[in-house]
């Protein structure tokens, strides 16, 4: 194999969970093969604090296109139930074509956000009146597709979405482009491991959407199908978001949807609970000793009403969590984390809660912890700045004046708490520079396409 080597150097950079001064990178294929002291004569220089690209673990690349059309009250009491009932007339109009521009502008905004990797829950899967398209992984093919353009790397998960509530409820027409039966979801993520799975930037999982849309049978049929094509493979899943869904499954089931998903499956650090928001102290302890990763969405599930996720309580028994933007009402890495550190303050009155014995800094220990725990969840060799990982890393901008006079853990501690966003200048993915002073070489015509998208879909 021919070797594509480049030798970057960094004046203050974030290796593992500390700060160094004058270091090289050495990046071979886009994977660092050596990190060593000094500045190397052909190394590129790094204008700038250099810390890893942060980990999006729970994307819905579609949902931006509505963002911003539900935030007014009906006629009832508004919830996610009827945010939802607004996202199905978008989804009911959206083509191939419309996904993929939809898909490649978030994906530019989340590079620019500090994203390096994202984990696409994928649902939208067949026509509006839920035939299948020619080739079933149509959609699947429009957002990785649109990954691989903008230069992010991806863990796409296709969903299995069956039933429109506990007990095998029939789905509604309104959920026809989401729905397989379990052979054909099983059909379509092999062909997905054909089609993808030696591209070095993507990965596959899979995704039982949640305990009320999937059933028992099910998720005993396509665990251990993932196992055997993939024993790292990711397995994401809905749980816990919404008290509706707590009592639906303590009625169904006779325990609550963590519980039961504990009493009934061997989880680990391959495991994603997406929200988990509604825990008991029990749950959230069996939850950290599993291994599974809580990807928690701080703004979408504060926009959604959904709570508040014990993370305070979850860390101490040594739980591993992610972020993701979810529905994409805002792309932002810093106000994600803000939002995770102030809840808790606001919950507990008192302030620096998210910390640990060995970082007393908030926003190193929530960006780091983030980064590693979300790059676990996505089976992404990423999260960290270190020998074997992606060279995957950002760039901050020396010039923003709130990071004037940091160093060290007050850069991080700045740059989330400080700055309205995070004060990325250079992102670089597998080694490869995909944003550059702030900007993407497709981002004007990424716009334009999605503007044009937007008024048919309006």
């Amino acid at each position: 194999m021919h070797i594509v080597r480049h030798k970057v150097y960094a004046e203050n950079i974030l290796i593992g969970s500390d700060w160094q001064t004058e270091v090289t990178l050495t990046i071979d294929n886009g994977i660092i093969t050596s990190i060593s002291s000094g500045k190397e004569e052909d190394a590129v220089a790094l204008n700038g604090p250099v810390i890893p690209g942060m980990i999006n673990c729970h994307s819905h690349a579609f949902q931006r296109a509505f963002a911003g059309f539900s935030e007014y009250r009906g006629n009832t009491e508004d919830s996610f139930w009827s945010w939802r009932d607004i996202m199905y007339k978008f989804v009911a109009k959206m083509s191939p074509e419309d996904a993929h521009v939809v898909a490649k502008f978030v994906y530019i905004e989340m590079l620019k956000a500090g994203y390096t990797s994202v984990g696409e829950f994928h649902y939208l899967h067949h026509q509006a009146n839920g035939v299948k398209y020619d080739d079933p992984a149509e959609m699947s093919h429009q957002v990785i597709m649109a990954a691989d353009e903008v230069g992010i790397s991806i863990t796409h998960l296709p969903v299995l979405y069956t039933y429109a509530g506990f007990g095998k409820k029939d789905p509604s027409k309104e959920q026809s482009r989401f729905i397989h039966s379990t052979q054909d979801y099983l059909e379509l993520v092999n062909q997905l491991n054909k089609n993808y799975s030696n591209r070095s930037n993507f990965k596959l999982g899979i995704a039982p959407h949640s305990l009320r849309a999937v059933s028992r049978e099910q998720l005993n049929e396509i665990i251990p199908f993932i196992r055997q094509l993939n024993p790292k493979a990711p397995i994401h899943i809905h749980i816990a978001e919404q008290l509706k869904e707590v009592d639906d499954c303590l009625v169904f089931y006779k325990q609550r949807p963590v519980e039961w998903l504990l009493n009934n499956f061997e989880m680990d650090e391959h495991w994603c609970l997406i929200h988990a928001t509604h825990l008991t102290e029990q749950e959230i302890k069996n939850t950290a000793n599993s291994g599974a990763v809580v990807g928690i969405c701080p703004l979408t599930e504060a926009n959604l009403g959904d709570g508040i996720f014990p993370t305070a309580e979850f860390s101490k028994f040594g739980g591993k969590f992610a972020i993701g933007s979810d529905s994409h009402i805002g792309i932002n890495v810093a106000e994600e984390l803000r939002l995770l550190e102030y809840a808790q303050r606001l919950i507990k009155h008192q302030r620096a809660v998210m910390v640990d014995d060995n970082c007393k800094s908030v926003g190193q220990y929530i960006f780091t912890k983030t980064c590693k725990d979300g790059a676990s969840s996505l089976n992404q060799n990423a999260g960290e700045i270190a020998v074997g990982r992606d060279a995957n890393f950002l760039v901050l901008d020396e010039n923003e004046p709130s990071l004037f006079s940091k160093k060290d853990s007050f850069i991080l501690d700045a740059s989330i708490f400080a700055c309205n966003q995070l004060p990325v200048k250079d992102v670089y993915v597998a080694g490869e520079k995909v944003i550059e002073n702030g900007h993407h070489r497709l981002q004007e015509e990424a716009k334009k396409q999605y503007r044009k998208v937007l008024k048919k879909l309006i």
